[in-house]
């Protein structure tokens, strides 16, 4: 199977972005390169419990989503059910993978400190992910100051990912509309779910399999595209007041 890859696409002119009062940012694929090291886990462990799946496939078809939205199709090919016992090591695993490799996404803390400057301190990590996880992967990324109080994780929400909740509530906790927020988001279904929350969205996409192709990211709704995180600064500062 192909890897999820596609080019460096040039953003949208920022003249047609419109005004925003804070940025909320996603966190895994965005902020940190997290997925290769999440899926080699999730791939070891569906591997031992029946269900064989290259790192491609694994990234296709998890990306994005919570490992449990999942679970009838993991049932489907293990022939087991997803017990709390196999998540719960699948946890385990999975942090300790990433506390001891874990590295930012490059230009990724130049773009958190311009959004940091540009919005006076508005912005924050809204998340499928859960808590745990996204807070130990920004303090091991050096990121954690700028958004200290302002993480939310979808698995605190009602409904997450591609639903708008982790968005709907960042804004809210910011008080901003969320016709004023700016997300940004590396996956369909984040975009999707920015979209939904009534946010403009832009999406991530580089040169690097595991990140959905620019092209898919636009059909989602996103209204640019930047294929390195060092040009979301410049995005910020010609979009808008």
């Amino acid at each position: 199977m192909p890897p999820i890859a596609s080019p460096a696409i040039a953003a949208t002119p920022a003249e047609a972005l419109p005004p925003f009062d804070a940025v909320l940012f996603d966190c895994d694929g965005v902020l940190v390169d997290s997925e290769p090291i999440t899926h080699r886990v999730l791939r070891a462990m569906l591997e031992a419990s029946g269900w064989t799946l290259t790192m491609e496939e694994c990234m296709r078809i998890f990306i994005g989503k919570a490992v449990r939205s999942e679970a009838a199709r993991i049932e489907a090919h293990t022939g087991a059910p997803l017990t709390d016992a196999w998540m719960a090591e699948f946890y385990a695993r999975r942090n300790a993978a990433l506390a001891a490799e874990l590295e930012a996404i490059d230009g990724a803390l130049q773009a958190v400190e311009a959004a940091h400057r540009r919005m006076a301190g508005r912005i924050a990590c809204a998340s499928g992910a859960d808590r745990y996880k996204v807070e130990l992967q920004l303090a091991k990324a050096g990121l954690m100051a700028y958004f200290e109080g302002r993480v939310f994780s979808g698995h605190e929400m009602p409904r997450t990912k591609p639903a708008p909740d982790v968005y709907l509530a960042a804004a809210a906790a910011l008080g901003v509309p969320p016709g004023r927020c700016l997300v940004v988001e590396d996956t369909v279904t984040g975009v999707t779910a920015g979209v939904a929350a009534g946010a403009t969205v832009v999406g991530y996409s580089p040169a690097a399999w595991g990140h959905d192709p620019a092209e898919a990211l636009r059909a989602a709704g996103a209204c640019a595209v930047i294929g390195s995180m060092a040009a979301l600064p410049d995005l910020l500062a010609a979009a808008p007041d």
